[in-house]
């Protein structure tokens, strides 16, 4: 078998090198926005916050020291993290509700991810809706469990239609949202 009818099939044009994507179909580091940096630095302190207690400001710092945080953007982590702590007990009581086990059975990751999400549909009103959504399944991918991401996108895309509500309708309107 040669190496090209082992990568085609016949009938078939041979698949196309993504760019932007590691071989696991997460973005290359080169592909991420400023934005999606901020996200992956504030999943990463928001899981040192719910998983060790650690002191808020004593996990920024740690943070802002990591390498790679120059290419982040500092005012949406910023808002990300402490928003997310400062309102802990709100965001809770948003996914509650759409969970199917206990807070304390989610992951930390997961947890996390789904407090940026509920977040950025609170907050960060000049990101749309689906990109959040999408943002936030992208770090459970590579952050998460298994199917992690499975259940980040169920919960968020439950409480999209709650939180932005007429960004979904218009989104729906125009058939692009999911049921």
């Amino acid at each position: 078998m040669t190496e090209e009818t082992s990568q085609t099939s016949p009938g078939k044009p041979p698949r196309q090198p993504r760019t932007g994507l590691t071989s696991t179909g997460a973005r290359k580091a080169s592909a991420k926005s400023n934005r999606s940096r901020a996200r992956e630095f504030a999943l990463q302190a928001l899981y040192q916050y719910l998983v060790g207690h650690n002191d808020p400001t004593d996990i920024d710092h740690f943070t802002r020291d990591l390498a790679g945080f120059h290419k982040a953007d500092a005012a949406h982590y910023d808002a990300l993290l402490h928003g997310s702590i400062n309102e802990a007990a709100e965001l809770d009581a948003l996914i509650l509700p759409l969970l199917d086990r206990k807070m304390e059975e989610i992951s930390p990751i997961e947890h996390a991810v789904m407090w940026i999400g509920v977040y950025e549909f609170r907050h960060c009103l000049d990101v749309p809706w689906r990109v959040v959504l999408n943002e936030c399944i992208e770090l459970a991918k590579e952050f998460g469990g298994t199917d992690g991401h499975k259940y980040v996108n169920a919960v968020l895309n439950g409480l999209a239609p709650t939180l932005r509500s007429a960004e979904v309708e218009v989104d729906r309107a125009s058939g692009k949202a999911r049921a």
